[in-house]
């Protein structure tokens, strides 16, 4: 993850969780339904479940746009099952790179037309990047017999991604609940196989569906505590954080030992900046249901109080524990991650090779070498990793950092592809919003470095006005700095450090805005401190602190 995002965004690839122990949304093996180990005790009354948005129409005007069905209504007896069907990858990853480029042209050229119609092409355009250049984690690859792994989240059952293709799972379940459309279990697995599709792919469009499955189990069985969990991780995955806190709880009135809810209840919290609550959270889900995905959280809440040393005791512990390739790539992943934050890249490159060497796929684990590889020196190398990166998964945080990359080699042409970068972003973000994603988190983080500075302090005051957290904070105060009120941000730069949670783009920030209101010693501590824990935190920002500490000296 990047230093510029929020390192807990349950959406991105990154935050996701292998469960392969999980009680809950099982599928039974002629059924398809999911079950709680013994009888779930009755609990209160159910919470009232409000209709699915409808999906906005896709746009007509892009020839290669996705335009799959949306609906899983009620009233017939595939309860539209039936057109839900995954879309496969397109052949041919030189075709789809090419088409790749072609939007991004396109997206540029709408950015001089009226925002509405620039909307919907943005949308639009950004469809055909990810139909034709996506490849789904776990889907099968050219024409192998042996399936990658995915990245499984909390929300997803292990039986239903034992295949590795969740694409083929899902299909399955489709047929399964035409046959049996009152299938509560069956439901729910669905939903969240989608919500497991939308991160996968980074296809927000996905959430819709997700909402309509969960809702209709939930109809079934009102108190039905997989799909309660279930809601409260398509809510987080929609950085709604105070829904998803909502439905853990509700969750967890029905069965006190899901895993699902437990884990979903501490990312809630700590994305909702209550981390003493989240603390106690992890404590209480270590001693119910101690295993990767909580071990996992557990480590993350330390970081962010700036206890590294039990972070990684505690993920080296769970990678020792970890069995499945899926648990492996992803706790690995997660400890490469954090030698990365400290600056020890030999053991991010090590922990990321571990990854990979259990899913050559891995998003997380590729994104993190390329990074890595920047912040050692070796340019060329990180560039193409994270091309390889976007052109799968074109989502903000790898595309930002590629643009960046591009800045900073400074080659013929280069300023162009980095505008390219930042335009899809924008995509990015107008689809998502499209599809109920709060991203304004990511559109304050792009927006301040590479966009409209208004645009950014805008999203920034209302991220924060939803959530107080190390990262709105930080966001927040650099939105404040790049529109000239330093004296503003400097409260929040300040407070985004305060936890001891040890990032070097905070560092910098903080230091960059000391020094503008003239607090040069201060400046000149947290310069220091930046470039002291991670020298090549990022491909512009570590050039720039250098060039800033010097002027403090």
């Amino acid at each position: 993850m990047s230093s510029r995002t929020n390192d807990n965004a349950t959406p991105d690839a990154e935050r996701a969780t292998p469960d392969e122990n999980t009680v809950g949304a099982v599928p039974a093996e002629k059924t398809a339904e999911a079950t709680a180990a013994g009888e779930t005790p009755a609990g209160p009354e159910a919470p009232v479940t409000p209709e699915a948005p409808e999906a906005p129409e896709a746009p007509k005007t892009v020839p290669g746009a996705d335009t799959r069905a949306e609906d899983t209504s009620e009233g017939t007896g595939t309860d539209g099952a039936a057109d839900t069907t995954q879309d496969t990858a397109q052949d041919g990853t030189e075709s789809g790179a090419d088409e790749r480029v072609a939007a991004v042209r396109r997206l540029s050229q709408s950015q001089r037309r009226w925002r509405a119609a620039q909307l919907g092409f943005c949308a639009a355009a950004l469809a055909v990047a990810m139909t034709a250049g996506a490849v789904v984690l776990g889907a099968l690859r050219d024409g192998s017999t042996t399936p990658a792994v995915a990245a499984v989240s909390n929300g997803v059952s292990p039986q239903l991604l034992a295949s590795g293709d969740l694409d083929a799972s899902v299909l399955s379940l489709q047929t399964h609940l035409r046959a049996q459309p009152k299938d509560f279990g069956g439901w729910s697995t669905l939903g969240l196989a989608y919500v497991e599709q939308a991160r996968t792919k980074g296809d927000p469009s996905r959430y819709p569906q997700a909402q309509k499955a969960l809702d209709k189990s939930l109809k079934l069985r009102p108190d039905y505590d997989p799909a309660l969990a279930g809601r409260a991780a398509l809510a987080a995955a929609r950085h709604d954080f105070t829904g998803a806190l909502k439905y853990a709880d509700l969750a967890l009135q029905q069965n006190p030992y899901s895993e699902r809810a437990l884990s979903s209840r501490i990312d809630a919290l700590v994305e909702l900046g209550r981390y003493d609550e989240a603390s106690k959270a992890a404590d209480l889900a270590d001693s119910r249901r101690p295993g990767v995905p909580v071990f996992t959280r557990y480590a993350y809440v330390h970081e962010l109080r700036g206890d590294v040393k039990t972070a990684r005791r505690v993920l080296e512990q769970a990678l020792a524990t970890a069995t499945s390739r899926g648990d492996i790539s992803y706790v690995a992943s997660a400890l490469g991650q954090l030698a990365w934050n400290q600056g020890d890249y030999r053991s991010a490159l090590t922990y990321y090779a571990r990854a990979l060497a259990a899913d050559d796929a891995y998003l997380p684990a590729l994104e993190g070498r390329a990074r890595t590889q920047a912040a050692m020196g070796d340019r060329a190398a990180a560039i193409k990793g994270m091309e390889l990166v976007v052109q799968r998964f074109p989502l903000p945080q790898p595309l930002v950092e590629l643009g960046e990359l591009y800045e900073a080699r400074g080659a013929a042409g280069d300023a162009r592809k980095a505008r390219d970068q930042y335009t899809l972003v924008n995509a990015w973000i107008s689809l998502a919003h499209a599809y109920g994603v709060n991203a304004d988190l990511d559109t304050a983080l792009a927006a301040a470095d590479h966009g409209d500075h208004k645009a950014a302090l805008a999203a920034a005051r209302a991220e924060w006005a939803r959530r107080h957290t190390v990262h709105t904070a930080d966001a927040l105060a650099w939105a404040l700095h790049v529109s000239g009120r330093d004296a503003e941000a400097l409260p929040y730069a300040r407070r985004a450090t305060a936890t001891g949670y040890r990032n070097a783009s905070f560092l910098y920030h903080l230091g960059v805005i000391e020094k503008a209101t003239g607090h040069t010693g201060e400046a000149r501590t947290a310069l220091k401190a930046a470039l002291d824990l991670n020298p090549g935190f990022s491909p512009l920002g570590a050039h720039e602190a250098r060039e800033a500490l010097e002027a403090v000296k």
